[in-house]
Order: C-alpha cells, then structure tokens, then sequence
C-alpha cells in the first residue's frame, strides 16, 4: 500500500465575509444596527432594545433621542416573525412615553400595530400591541387613530383571549375609547356585553374593575343597558354587591347598577326578585363611604323618573338616605342631599322628610364644606316648593339665619338653592317677617350684582316674595338694592329680565317707591322691552303700568290719561305733555324753579296740617287768599301786600306749629300772622313797604338754610281743602250717580270762572290769571285751589280730584290746546230692571265749560270732542 496523500484544505471564497461577532455596549450602535438587512442582527438589535427600553423613562427618551422609533415602525411589518414580534414589544414599551406617542401619532403607524392583532399572530404579540394601543389611547387623537383605524372589532374579540395580559390590555384601551361618545355608540354594534361580563368572573381584580369600568360607562346609554339585561348582567352585578371579600369592587358595581336603575323595566324587576332590597339596606349598612356615596348616586339617577321615585318611595328609601345624610364622610352627604332633592318631586317622600329629614338638612347648612351646604340649599329648596308645612319646619329649624349667610357664598349654585329656600318661605306672612328681620334686602345686594344669570333670577324672585310691606322696600331702597335691581332689567335672560319685572312690579307698589324707580330709569326700559316681541313678557307689562299706576303724575303727562281706577291722591301735579324720553322732574325741583313762561304746574293737595316756619308766617297770614282774589286787579292789589311770600322747602315741616284744620268756607289764618297784621296797622305806606323789602331779604337765606335741614313737604293749598269739604259735605250724601256728577261739575264750573258761552271763549282771559298766579306766588307750580279762572284742563282736573275725594268714578283725558275733560259711565235710566243679559254701559263726556252738567253720549271720541268742545 502507498503512503497516504494528505488532502489540502481549500481557502475560503474571496467574495465572502467571514462571520463576526460583535459585542457593542452603546445604545447608538445598537439603533445604527437596525437598518441592517440582516434579519439576525434585526431580532437581536431589537431584543438589546427592548431590555434596554424596560429599565427606564430615561432610557425611552435616549432611545427617542437616538432615532431609533423611525426604523422600528418599518420593522412592524418585517417578514420575519421574530423581527416583527421583538419590534412590536418595544413599541408595547415604549409608547408610555409621551413624546414617543406623540412621533408615534406622527407616523401614522396605527394601521401597522392594530394589525398585529389578528387572529393568527402570537399570543405575545397580541400582548404588546395591545399594551402599545392601550398606551395611545390615553389621548383624544390616539383615540381618534384608533377608531378610524378599526381597532374596536379585534380588541373585543381579545377580550376572550386566553392570556390575562392581552385581556387586561385590551379592556384598559376599550375603557379609554368609550370615553369617546362616537365610539360608544358604535361599539353598541359590536355586542361587546357578553365577553365584558365572562371578565367579571376573572380571577384578576385588575381586569374585573376594568370591565366594571367600562361597563359603567357604556350603560349610559340604553341600548347598552337592554343588552345588559338581556345577558343577566344584573346578576352578575347582584352577586358582586353580595360578595363580601369583592368589596374593592362594590364601588365600580353600584356604578353600573345605578345606570341600570334609570330604566323602569330593570327597577321593577330589581323591586320583584328583592335586589333592590337588597341594594338599599347594603348601602344604609355599608362603612364604606364610597359605596354610600354610589348608592345615593345611583338613587338620584334613577329619581328622576315618577315611577321610580314611587317604587323607591314604596321600598322607604327615605330611611336609608336620612341615614346617610348622617355620615362622616362629605361625599356621601352631598350624595345624600342630591338625592333627596330627586326624591322631593314625590309628594309623599316629600311629606316624611317634614320631620326626619329637614333638620339634619339645616345642619347641613352650617357645614364648613361649600359643596356640602350648596347640596343641602338644594334639598331644602326642592323639599319647600309647593310645601308650605316644609316651609315651616326649615323655619322652626332655624334654616332663615344659615340661609342668609350662604347668600354670600362663592358658589353661585349655593346662592341661587338659598335664594330659592327664602323665596319658598317668604311666601307665607309670617316667616317673610321674619326673614326681614334678618337684613334680607342687604343681603340680596351681591346675588343682585352677580354676574350668573341664575343667582341674578333667583336673587330678583327673592326680591319679589320678601318686599311686600313698604319697611321692606324702603330697606332694599336705602342699601342701595334698588339700583341694581333695575340692571337686571336689561338682561338678555328670559328669566332673570322676567323675575327682575316682578320684582319692579312689587317694588312699585307705593309712589314713592314708584317715583324713584322711575328715576333709575326703570319705567323707560320696561318701555323699550314691551315694545319688543321677544323680550316683553307679563310681568314686563304689568310693572310698567305699575310704576305708572302708582305714579300718576308721570302716567298723566305721558299718556295723557287717567283711569276711574286711578285716584289722584295728594302730590299729583299736572306738568302738561311730555315726550317719549323725556325726563319729568321731581315736585320738589319743580317748586324751587325760577319763575318762567313755560305752562304752569298744577298741584294737588288737601294737606292742610302743614304750616310755615315761623320766619314765614308773616308772609303767609293770608292762607286763603286765593279764594277772595276773583279778578286781576285784586291779584295785582294781593301781590304788593303779599310781596314775600312763596313756596319753599320750609313749608310743611313737621317741627312748626300746624294750623288749625279748615272749617266751612273759610280758612283759619295762624295766630302769629294775625299778630302780626295787627302790629302793622299803625305804619304808613312807605314805611310798610321798606319793612316788608327788609324782611324779605333776611328771609330767603333762613329758608335755603332749611332746605336741607328740614323735610321737605309740597305746598299747602287751603282753598282745595275747603272744596273737598264742601263736596263730602253737599254732594257726597246725593244717591243718584248721574245726580252727583251733574252738581259736582256745577260746582267746579262755579269755583273756576262759571260757565262760559262758546262765543265768549275767547274773552276769557285766563292765560293772565295764570301768569298773575306765577308771579304772585313766586313759582311755576299752582295749587289748583288758587286758580279762579279755569279752561278746560284746569276744570277736568279740578272735577277728577274732587270726584276722587269722593268716589265717583271717572277718567281724566288730555287733549290738544288746552283742552281737557272727563268721561264717565252710566247705566242707561231705561234698562236699570231689565233682567238677564243687560246691555252694557254707556259713557258720557262732562260739560264743566259751556253747560256744566250736561252730559253728553261718547260715540265717536274725534267727532264728539270737536263738536262738544
């Protein structure tokens, strides 16, 4: 045999690498190796990435620096399992961090991850894409990519998975996602119910508080809550609430059991198998105040609806939330107090909490917690409307003092529940003297000058019950309550503009509530809303005739009329027409006026207990003056003997010595002018003349010096008040209605100048009378007792006044030139014994100038009044 040949071992092929290992321990070469297009190198890159990603937040953020989010998307749909799987549970990872999410969202890589999880992937990664999808959906826009995308249909069908991780993951993003309403509603499609509750039965808490979670948001809806139902899920839910070691899980139960609640057919039969027994005594025994405070909550929900409230009502939920109202903790009293606010809408439940409800509600009130005392104002308001016994028993608890207190609260909800209480409790007499007495109107200034429409509403309402007396209105008036109040009026709230009306309107009740309403412009807004189709309401209407009825002055000069319904009372004052905004001035500004040629002020008054200072008495011996003066030479004779006397704010203060009343035709004169005539007879002309000259120049400055001194009172008008003497007393006792109307008109006729024939109207020169008047008594306002030559205005005025003292009936209209007169309505003499349907009543124009007395038949107002007139 020949020696063995040894065999030569061939070299390499020259155009082949040889295999090297590489061992790196810098992230950065790592991510370089991600764009290899070895998959080896690709899966083991991935898998150094992972480990070094799950160490940290800081690692995820070098990573993120690094670059390496961009290559790995591209790896999620690598060909080679391992690659995709290693990329996909980086991802997992990684997109807790936000700013990966936000590159991530960037990417558009939901398409890529949502796909992952179809059926025939790995366990593992459905695992982590259902992390990494979990993680997204945190966010709206994750969400929105999410469900554009359509992962709702394969993260349910996971929810049957075989592994705890994908199914805790995918419950987690579902509980994100149906936070969405659009969402929501279309995963009522994908009958998500059934695989929701085989979650329940986990042996995972995590992943039962997460279905419970979800499930107490989706049965919001009611198509959710029928498939609930449909499902038997409220056993589930029952079986929960009865175990005791699932206590961690009661809270998220009774959320969901609470939803349920709204539904009639679930709480009749929760009422027929006894749960909701159970449901109500579990809550009252529970020391847990979260499950307390669930089931008051879920008692509320369901509340809203009669029926239930009467099923309730029938399982005596009242014990059980009067029982919570009694708890430690803040949350389950607020609960508690909403829920009795719900139930309050039943009138029985509305009956028991009379007297075991209401004064643990007041308590409440005194709370140092806001939301606390807000919920229980909210109770008591609910439990007081419509209930006057309610009413009383939060009074008898001492509910009033609290209820103020909370009106200045900073939560606006707490003011307005408070503001409601009062306005419940104002109703009756008694209590609304009582809430008075507690500075109420002061109280209202903040709710009044608050910015929320609500508290403004309820605030104006509360104004509206309590200011029914005039001590009241003059309280709200003096702290400034007034002002705005009348603000509220240009509110573009239906019902803060509505309640701030009724509010005007009680306020208006007296002129002198009336007039400064009126001043703050509260008549000329009324106006302006009334005249809008949108904006006027009743109430709008009905104040604005308020404030006129009660300030007749303005309602004459504006509208040029007055009803038989409106009684001239002492004060009225004639200022003539006046334009549509238009300010009328005061009385008091209107007597302290130079003298001018503008139309004479008429007034009105039969005061006749008001005199003079004593520095003016001298000037005024002559009190009835007006009376004896019939033509324009005794004016001119009156006026050199009666120099200095004038109206002034002296007159009528209550700290002068008062005349005696008028008596018959003639009026008493002070004591002290008649002294003081006596003391004068004795001077010559010239020195009288010089005395009186003296006297008045030491007089004026007294007066000004009372001006704001003194109170201030319209000026007497003697003459008038002998006239309201002489009509009680002659022509009040006549029987016949017409009878009386034709001898009161004869008498006014006779007093202003007797009756006057057509053609000799013009003669009558009572334009100089007036003037004579002005300049006698130093001012634009004349009582109307002192006009002796009257026209047609002066004359209806006279009659309305008179008539009024009186009581008869009868309007008061303006017309054009001077023009003036009265209506009144009759029973036609023919028909007074018919029986049945009488026909109705007729009206009558009163002659006072040209036949006084005659009446004349109103047909046509136009064509009557010219002829007649």
């Amino acid at each position: 045999m020949g020696k063995k040949i040894k065999k030569e071992v061939e070299p390499p092929p020259k155009d082949v690498f040889d295999p090297l290992t590489i061992e790196s321990k810098k992230a950065a070469t790592v991510v370089l190796m991600l764009s290899s297009p070895e998959e080896e190198i690709l899966a083991k890159a991935c898998e150094a990435i992972y480990k070094f990603a799950l160490k940290g937040e800081e690692n995820k953020a070098t990573l993120l620096e690094l670059g390496a989010v961009e290559p790995l998307t591209k790896l999620l749909t690598h060909e080679d399992k391992i690659v995709r799987r290693n990329a996909t549970m980086i991802f997992g990872i990684m997109a807790s961090n936000n700013d990966v999410k936000k590159l991530l969202r960037e990417l558009e890589v939901m398409n890529s991850v949502i796909a992952q999880l179809a059926p025939e992937e790995e366990v593992v990664i459905h695992e982590f894409a259902s992390l990494c999808l979990a993680n997204m959906s945190v966010e709206y826009t994750g969400k929105v990519q999410i469900f554009e995308h359509g992962g709702l249909e394969p993260l349910i069908r996971l929810l049957s998975s075989p592994d705890p991780d994908v199914k805790k993951n995918s419950i987690e993003c579902l509980y994100n996602l149906v936070q969405d309403f659009q969402c929501r509603t279309t995963l009522q499609e994908l009958n998500p119910i059934p695989p929701m509750l085989e979650l329940l039965k986990s042996e995972y808490p995590i992943i039962q508080l997460l279905a419970l979670k979800t499930l107490a948001v989706i049965t919001c809806d009611k198509e959710s809550r029928a498939m609930l139902k449909e499902n038997q899920g409220l056993d589930y839910l029952t079986k929960i609430l009865e175990a005791k070691d699932l206590g961690d899980l009661h809270v998220e139960a009774l959320a969901v059991v609470a939803n349920c609640l709204e539904d009639m057919d679930t709480m009749v039969l929760m009422q027929q198998t006894g749960s909701l027994k159970k449901l109500l005594s579990f809550a009252e025994n529970s020391t847990v105040s979260d499950i307390q405070k669930n089931a008051a909550k879920a008692i509320t929900k369901a509340a809203y609806d009669p029926e239930n409230r009467k099923i309730f009502h029938e399982q005596e939920v009242e014990k059980c939330l009067v029982t919570l109202l009694g708890s430690d903790n803040d949350g389950t009293k607020i609960a508690a107090s909403q829920a009795i606010s719900a139930m309050s809408e039943n009138s029985s439940s509305k009956d028991f909490f009379n007297t075991q409800g209401i004064p643990q509600i007041v308590q409440l009130l005194r709370s140092d917690n806001e939301e606390v005392r807000e919920a229980a104002a909210l109770a008591l308001a609910n439990l007081t409307t419509n209930s006057p016994s309610n009413a009383n028993a939060a009074a008898e608890a001492d509910a009033i003092n609290p209820l103020i207190n909370i009106l200045s609260s900073k939560r606006d909800g707490a003011i307005a529940n408070a503001a409601t209480v009062l306005t419940n409790m104002a109703i009756q007499e008694p209590l609304r003297a009582i809430i008075q007495n507690h500075e109420i109107m002061h109280a209202l200034l903040g709710p009044l000058r608050s910015s929320n429409t609500m508290v403004q509403s309820t605030a104006a309402l509360t104004v509206a019950a309590t200011a029914c007396d005039m001590e009241a209105r003059t309280q709200l008036k003096n702290c400034g309550g007034l002002e705005p109040l009348v603000e509220l009026l240009h509110s573009k709230n239906d019902e803060v503009r509505k309640h701030a009306s009724w509010a005007v309107m009680v306020c208006a009740s007296d002129e002198l509530m009336a007039v400064e309403l009126c001043r703050l412009g509260a008549l000329d807004i009324l106006e302006e809303i009334n005249l809008s189709v949108s904006r006027k309401n009743k109430f709008s209407e009905a104040a604005y005739n308020k404030l006129l009825n009660n300030n007749l002055s303005l309602k004459y000069s504006q509208t040029g009329y007055l009803s038989s319904s409106n009684i001239i009372s002492d004060g009225f004052y004639d200022y003539g027409r006046i334009n549509p905004g238009t300010k009328l001035l005061p009385l008091k500004e209107l007597c302290l006026q130079e003298v001018n040629d503008q139309r004479a002020v008429l007034l009105v008054n039969n005061k006749s207990d008001t005199s003079p200072p004593p520095s003016m008495e001298d000037k005024s011996a002559d009190a009835a003056y007006g009376r004896n003066i019939s033509s324009s030479a005794s004016l001119r004779r009156g006026s050199k003997e009666k120099a200095n006397f004038r109206f002034s704010p002296g007159f009528g203060s209550p700290t002068e010595e008062k005349s005696e009343p008028a008596s018959g035709r003639n009026t008493v004169v002070s004591r002290g002018a008649a002294k003081e005539k006596g003391s004068r007879k004795g001077r010559g002309k010239k020195e009288e003349e010089k005395v009186k000259e003296e006297e008045e120049i030491l007089t004026v400055p007294k007066m000004a010096e009372g001006i704001s001194d003194k109170e201030w009172y319209p000026p007497p008008d003697p003459e008038f008040c002998v006239y309201v003497y002489e009509v009680t007393k002659s022509i009040l006792p006549i029987v016949n209605i017409k009878e009386q109307i034709e001898a009161l008109a004869k008498y006014v006729a006779d007093k202003m100048g007797g009756k006057i024939p057509k053609e000799k109207l013009s003669d009558f020169s009572w334009e100089l009378h007036i003037s004579e008047l002005k300049y006698q008594l130093k001012s634009n306002v004349i009582p109307i007792g002192y006009i002796k030559k009257g026209i047609f205005y002066h004359r209806a005025l006279l009659f309305k006044a008179l008539a009024d003292k009186i009581g008869v009936g009868c309007c008061l209209v303006r017309g054009e030139y001077s023009r003036g007169w009265n209506e009144v309505t009759l029973l036609n003499e023919a028909r007074k014994g018919l029986i049945g349907n009488l026909p109705p009543p007729e009206e009558y124009i009163v002659d006072l100038m040209f036949h006084p007395g005659t009446l004349m038949k109103l047909r046509s107002r136009e064509a009557d009044l010219y002829r007649f007139l």
